[in-house]
């Protein structure tokens, strides 16, 4: 847990750094730095999807999680608990959805990466938490750039690495029991998908995409290698 807890506290001072200084940023210069890590979070959403041995198992787990996520409406969920934290905790509202907005991609950047799993997992089983300590880097430099544009909504995104890496940490023996290469490199292939699609979606604004409701093709990928291993 020990690199977790370093995670979010990276996200957390990035994130209020962000929100300290932001208000003193040019316009031109947020506008810049959030095509900057748009740019950044497509090509390491790519590079991530070429570690796939089988683009057509990536390919079919997008397609039954974005079923299922639009079947169990997973991003009105996230962005309703955007708008549960922004009521709880601000006494004024902001622009339209842009608290939910700042939760949401914050949330799927931190967590998506393979740096979570595969560092949670160290970190769990032998509490090596170099690898966590690299994506705190990172995250903190995402958390300050997100913040001075998207807002206090980043802040509450450690909320989620906290307990999505913290889970993954204390399930780490059973998982690393559980999950083989081949289904780390299918899983980590359709959270690159879903980097790509943060960058397009919120990032870059190209064209609007209800990311959230993809991320149940990160547990369908390996489950897809693993039945796929039964007959061959």
């Amino acid at each position: 847990m020990t690199g977790t807890l370093i995670n979010v506290a990276a996200v957390l001072l990035g994130g209020s750094l962000g929100l300290l200084f932001g208000a003193r940023l040019p316009e031109r210069l947020k506008q810049t730095i959030m095509a900057g890590l748009g740019l950044f979070t497509a090509a390491i959403g790519l590079k991530m999807f070429f570690e796939t041995a089988n683009a057509l198992i990536v390919l079919g787990a997008l397609l039954l999680g974005g079923l299922l996520g639009e079947w169990w409406k997973i991003e009105d969920g996230l962005q309703n608990l955007g708008g549960f934290f922004e009521k709880r905790f601000l006494s004024g509202g902001d622009e339209s959805g842009r608290f939910g907005r700042g939760f949401l991609t914050a949330s799927l950047v931190f967590c998506t990466g393979p740096m979570a799993i595969l560092g949670s997992i160290q970190d769990g089983l032998s509490g090596d938490y170099r690898l966590l300590a690299i994506k705190s880097t990172l995250d903190f430099f995402a958390a300050l750039a997100f913040a001075s544009t998207l807002g206090p909504g980043v802040l509450f995104a450690a909320l989620v690495v906290l307990t999505y890496q913290g889970g993954i940490s204390l399930l780490a023996s059973q998982l690393e029991a559980l999950v083989t290469a081949e289904m780390m490199a299918e899983m980590t292939a359709a959270g690159g998908i879903l980097l790509v699609g943060i960058a397009v979606s919120s990032l870059l604004e190209i064209k609007p995409i209800r990311v959230g409701n993809f991320l149940p093709a990160l547990a369908i990928a390996p489950l897809i290698v693993a039945l796929l291993s039964l007959f061959y």
